[in-house]
């Protein structure tokens, strides 16, 4: 094939940076600079099309920004054992102190499939009781021992479903799990925001598999329990939902609903009022993802703006057996409402993307 020669800058600039990306008319390379060599290769990722030259070098190989997918920054060859998992490769030369590269690529692009993250197996309840999962965002734990009120009344729903209701429980308190914010990744690019989830994919210790693995693939129900905090719910509450933008992404990308037959409710509590307003919250928030509510979906208790005593609103938690009643009641009506969607099974159907987020914008020349 006849070669293509393009001058891509003076030497002295180009290597003034490790690795970078450059547009050559429709091309895209990733052009690194190491031990006084240039490579060239495709800048576009294998795994979703991330931006490879945005990425960082981990030796001679190429971390796309992403996924944390590998490609070697000369040859293109993805990371041991994935060697023909391979990105093209472009010739250089230097004439005059310039950089030139060959648009006609020496190699041609090969995608070899990399081992699936568990979380991203079909999604298919199996046979067995209702299931229901307790999710706590109290910043309340065992080192820090106070009493929390939406954490016991937590505690009581989950309880009485296990012991009273004949359902299978979980319980989760995120405040002991080690799990990082959400870091933007649906801002670079709608693909670049997955499922499972890219921190979730990149780092082995963040424990917010946990939930995902709680919400998508085992629970019927889910249950949220958090605190008011300056008329909001808790900072781990919204550290947990920026992390579940991907699973709305799926929506966005491929039509298709991660969570279906799922019930949520919520136990709200704190000494400050807002009940409503936190409330309207999750309830968007749950819906916008995919989940269905039952009658009277949530329960609360505060004791309002001017009310700072929280000792007494904690003694009066702690023995109210109302709020207890209430608790059981709410988790009841959320089992009888996962049985009746079980019963009915909403099935599975493309999402009609009119009027829901995230529409691509359609931009006129003219």
């Amino acid at each position: 094939m006849e070669k293509n020669w393009v001058d891509l800058g003076s030497v002295d600039s180009l290597k003034s940076k490790p690795l970078q990306e450059i547009k050559v008319g429709q091309i895209t390379i990733a052009l690194s600079y190491q031990d006084g060599k240039f490579g060239a290769v495709s800048g576009v990722c294998n795994h979703v099309g991330g931006p490879l030259g945005n990425g960082k070098l981990d030796g001679d190989y190429i971390v796309c920004p992403w996924h944390n997918w590998k490609f070697h920054r000369t040859t293109g060859f993805g990371e041991p054992g994935f060697e023909e998992d391979r990105v093209p490769q472009f010739e250089l030369k230097i004439e005059n102190e310039h950089l030139f590269i060959n648009t006609n690529s020496i190699t041609q692009r090969n995608k070899l499939p990399h081992p699936s993250h568990a979380l991203a197996r079909e999604v298919r309840r199996e046979d067995g009781p209702i299931r229901v999962v307790g999710i706590s965002t109290t910043i309340m734990d065992s080192k820090n021992p106070r009493y929390s009120t939406s954490d016991k009344l937590l505690e009581v729903a989950i309880n009485h479903a296990k012991n009273e209701l004949g359902a299978q429980t979980m319980f989760i308190r995120l405040n002991d799990l080690k799990f990082r914010a959400c870091e933007g990744y649906y801002s670079k690019s709608a693909k670049a925001c997955t499922w499972p989830c890219s921190i979730t994919q990149m780092d082995e210790t963040d424990q917010l598999v946990q939930v995902y693995e709680a919400l998508v693939h085992w629970a019927d129900v889910i249950i949220v329990a958090t605190p008011i905090r300056w008329g909001a719910a808790s900072s781990l509450y919204h550290k947990m939902i920026e992390r579940f933008n991907c699973i709305q992404n799926q929506i966005t990308l491929n039509n298709k609903s991660l969570i279906q037959n799922k019930v949520a409710s919520f136990i709200i509590t704190g000494g400050q009022d807002n009940v409503q307003d936190v409330a309207g919250h999750m309830l968007g928030f749950f819906a916008e993802v995919g989940f269905v509510f039952p009658p009277f979906p949530f329960i609360a208790h505060t004791r309002g703006w001017d009310a700072e005593d929280m000792e007494n609103n904690i003694a009066y938690v702690e023995k109210s057996e109302g709020l207890k009643e209430g608790a059981k009641d709410l988790v009841r009506r959320s089992i009888e409402m996962a049985k009746i969607i079980q019963h009915k099974h909403i099935s599975e159907q493309k999402i009609v993307k009119a009027g829901r987020k995230a529409q691509p914008l359609k931009i006129s020349d003219t």
